[in-house]
């Protein structure tokens, strides 16, 4: 949103002059702040030999999220997956989990 724009809402909303903007502003930052987020889980807790089939720092991690999931619960230790649910969180992991185990019942 421009200032101009902006400007003509908040006059057209009897709206206090600026808060549009400010808005705009915390909304940039937010944006800003998910570029930077963390996009992988941290690598020093899994051991490369999990993905021996491929270089672990070219997984994409969101793409791959259910092979990923699926692999450290197959072959990883407790370690591993405490990191993968606190990367994906714990209802990714569930999903992944039924979707396995509906997928094997084929």
């Amino acid at each position: 949103m421009n200032t101009a724009l902006a400007l003509k809402i908040e006059k057209l909303l009897n709206m206090e002059e600026g808060l549009l903007m400010v808005l705009q502003v915390y909304y940039d930052i937010d944006q800003e702040k998910k570029k930077n987020a963390v996009n992988s889980p941290d690598l020093s807790k899994l051991r490369p030999v999990l993905f021996w089939d491929t270089d672990i720092a070219s997984i994409q991690w969101e793409k791959q999220k259910n092979a990923v999931i699926r692999r450290v619960y197959e072959r990883g230790n407790e370690i591993e997956k405490n990191e993968i649910c606190l990367f994906y969180g714990l209802n990714s992991v569930s999903e992944a989990a039924t979707t396995n185990q509906e997928s094997s019942n084929l």
